[in-house]
């Protein structure tokens, strides 16, 4: 699994001119599920994005996580953040995990994530959407299973 995580001032998703998810300050996760993949990465990758110590403390160092802040989680299915783009130039998208798989993972992530006590909101899976944020800092991270 490979999430590209920024931390944000706001954040939203929206689906054909409506927004479906919002959130305040915390993190957009963009999550993409590759065919290896199974519930250890996803529960692994909740456990690492939820503990980072990404958010500053009161010396302005990033010394807390989002548990510590109580900030609020966007999370977002993105297959392209598997992109292979070592060859040629179309990215290859042959690592990632069919649509049933990557469903599966995608919300044992999230479900992993809201049992630590966090507020989560989503996209849609496969679906086109608009995504929205104030990346804070800016601080944007990429952070994977393997």
């Amino acid at each position: 699994m490979r999430a590209v995580i920024q931390r944000v001032k706001t954040g939203s998703v929206s689906v054909e001119n409506r927004i479906i998810g919002k959130i305040d300050e915390g993190l957009l996760v963009l999550l993409g599920v590759s065919k290896e993949d199974k519930a250890g990465d996803a529960g692994y990758l909740a456990d690492k994005i939820v503990n980072l110590r990404i958010f500053e403390d009161e010396n302005g160092k990033m010394n807390r996580s989002l548990l510590e802040t109580g900030g609020e989680m966007l999370v977002v299915s993105q297959f392209t953040v598997l992109g292979d783009c070592k060859k040629g130039r179309r990215p290859s998208f042959v690592n990632a995990a069919g649509p049933d798989k990557a469903y599966e993972l995608y919300e044992y992530f999230i479900n992993q994530v809201i049992q630590k006590g966090v507020v989560v909101k989503t996209g849609q899976f496969r679906a086109m959407m608009d995504v929205s944020l104030v990346n804070d800092g800016p601080v944007t991270l990429i952070v994977e299973s393997k």
